[in-house]
């Protein structure tokens, strides 16, 4: 499946505002109050649309994409933070390789980081397998304070960037 990424209108947060996710993934629900976010233009939201310019979901790059207490000590112009959400009925059917492949070509093409960095809930399986089949690794494991819930930071270098930073 081919995708077009584009910034992030009123209309499309609005959508996304509606998606619902079955437990436990319902952590990633937003609600009427993350509106300013997902328009504030320095947290860099961007929607992804199938071939027939439906939404499949939506991406940030940078400070959005980091999750309180994990180690964020690397940033841009080095290491570029990637948040990625699929709209629910398309989770667990294979289509994350894919999805999460071109928002990493544009990121690269566009962003150009020597690094990405991605910061996932520890039992988002799906999340995991996803990016490191796509050649993230593993780079450390925290606790993020107020939910006691564990995150997983993973790391890629760019195509063509050696893995020393």
């Amino acid at each position: 499946m081919a995708y077009s990424i584009i910034s992030i209108t009123p209309k499309y947060a609005q959508q996304i505002l509606t998606w619902a996710y079955d437990p436990p993934y319902d952590l990633y629900n937003l609600t009427s109050g993350d509106l300013s976010g997902l328009l504030k233009p320095d947290y860099r939201y961007h929607v992804v649309l199938d071939e027939e310019g439906e939404l499949v979901g939506y991406c940030c790059f940078g400070d959005d994409a980091r999750v309180p207490g994990g180690d964020y000590d690397q940033g841009e112009p080095v290491v570029l933070d990637l948040g990625v959400g699929l709209r629910p009925d398309l989770t667990g059917q294979s289509y994350g390789k894919g999805f999460v492949g071109a928002i990493l070509e544009y990121g690269s093409r566009v962003y150009n980081p020597k690094v990405f960095r991605v910061t996932v809930a520890a039992f988002n399986q799906r999340s995991l397998r996803t990016f490191r089949t796509l050649g993230f690794n593993d780079k450390g494991l925290f606790t993020r304070t107020l939910v006691e819930l564990e995150f997983i930071q993973l790391e890629k270098p760019v195509q063509g960037e050696t893995s020393e930073r």
